[in-house]
């Protein structure tokens, strides 16, 4: 290489480059040292074309997820159902395995990558921070879905929850309100931090002061954490924003209950737009994330992984779209 390098006068990586079919140089290049090499007397393994490898070895793409993330159909079920539909339009095959809470705790990596030649992984939303860290060291390609940590070493396709946060609040604070509370259990998800993040920024763009007593950060997603919330408290908030569609239900059915009217005596806005937010009476304003999009740009973003391993890490970040709904709209 260093003789055909000196022969041409670029340098010794560049010959490499061309030589193993990398990208980094021109397509004039490549052919102007493959023929030095010939012309100098010199044997090499000319690389496949990836169209070649392409039709005769189909990639195999890993899609894995706890057993909880498989569960919940209505907001990761139609994620992986659009992976899904993107793997088979490419031509590519889709091994799928739950991981379950010890394989999980102890870190135990899946039957599938043992039983077929996987050449990328997918990890929808979070298992455990060791458990994807063992994914990673295996060598392969991983794209993270809906999950980010800053142990983790891997692309992350994520909603850009801080922002959909403020512009949920930003719309609460534009109807009037000066009272919000936020209600979510942030330990859950790095997704729940992040909107709690953004609720926090549009009250101090709008010059509003935080009241501790209206933020509910711990409270478990269930009816009696948010009912006891909502009956016990001498002073409830004028609006609600809730870290997902979950505690929004929750939230209107109480505030109901109560004898509080939603949205004449109070609002909610929530985050998803799954289905709890659409058969509530009222159907409560929501941020909608595009769940198929989420799907496609995740199997985009591994393939393009699979091209440049050496590349830095990227997290992208995909705007929701605020639905305005009976929840806050006054007479509606």
């Amino acid at each position: 290489m260093q003789d055909i390098a000196d022969h041409l006068k670029i340098s010794k990586n560049s010959v490499s480059q061309a030589l193993t079919g990398k990208p980094g140089v021109s397509e004039a290049t490549r052919k102007l040292v493959e023929t030095t090499a010939e012309e100098l007397g010199y044997q090499y393994t000319k690389p496949r074309k990836q169209t070649e490898d392409t039709n005769q070895h189909p990639k195999n793409i890993a899609l894995i997820a706890s057993e909880y993330a498989f569960s919940l159909k209505s907001f990761f079920g139609e994620i992986y159902l659009s992976i899904e539909k993107e793997v088979k339009k490419r031509g590519m095959n889709l091994f799928i395995e739950s991981v379950q809470i010890d394989a999980s705790q102890e870190s135990r990596l899946p039957e599938l990558l043992k039983n077929h030649e996987i050449d990328g992984i997918l990890v929808l939303s979070h298992v455990t921070t060791d458990y994807i860290i063992s994914l990673i060291n295996t060598g392969k390609p991983v794209v993270l879905i809906d999950h980010h940590d800053p142990l983790l070493q891997a692309d992350a396709i994520l909603t850009n929850n801080r922002f959909g946060a403020y512009n949920a609040v930003k719309h609460l604070i534009e109807d009037g309100h000066k009272e919000i509370a936020f209600i979510g259990d942030v330990e859950k998800s790095p997704s729940y931090q992040e909107r709690l993040e953004g609720y926090s920024l549009a009250l101090k763009r709008h010059n509003l002061v935080m009241n501790p007593d209206y933020i509910y950060s711990s409270i478990k997603e269930e009816q009696p954490n948010i009912f006891e919330i909502i009956f016990q408290s001498k002073e409830l908030p004028t609006a609600w924003f809730c870290v997902n569609d979950g505690f929004g239900f929750h939230v209107l059915s109480g505030l109901q209950q109560k004898g509080i009217s939603v949205p004449d005596e109070a609002a909610v806005c929530s985050f998803d737009n799954g289905q709890l937010s659409q058969i509530s009476t009222p159907k409560i304003t929501t941020m909608d994330i595009d769940l198929n999009y989420f799907g496609r740009k995740s199997v985009e973003q591994l393939l393009w992984r699979m091209d440049h391993k050496d590349e830095p890490f990227q997290e992208i970040l995909l705007s929701p779209e605020l639905l305005v709904r009976g929840s806050t709209l006054k007479g509606e």
